[in-house]
């Protein structure tokens, strides 16, 4: 049995990520807001950060606000949509 894989094309969207809670959504809407096109960059290097400090929960949670920052930047609907 073959499994669809994400096309990485233009044209594809990333893959939507998983948000535990609203906080995912405000802390992404705010680091796009105090940094606009470096909000990812910014995601990125506090999932860095709490790497190195042994937390993984925060890791993980961080790596996912900056998916959703990159999945916002697209500009276009994903999902579904009603």
């Amino acid at each position: 049995m073959a499994f669809p894989r994400f096309d990485h094309s233009d044209e594809a969207a990333p893959p939507i990520p998983y948000l535990h809670d609203r906080g995912a959504v405000d802390a992404a809407a705010d680091l796009i807001l105090r940094f606009g096109d470096d909000a990812g960059f910014e995601a990125a290097a506090l999932a860095e950060r709490s790497r190195n400090l042994g937390n993984a929960i925060g890791f993980c949670r961080w790596r996912q606000i900056e998916r959703l920052i990159v999945l916002l930047a697209t500009g276009r609907s994903f999902g579904t949509v009603h």
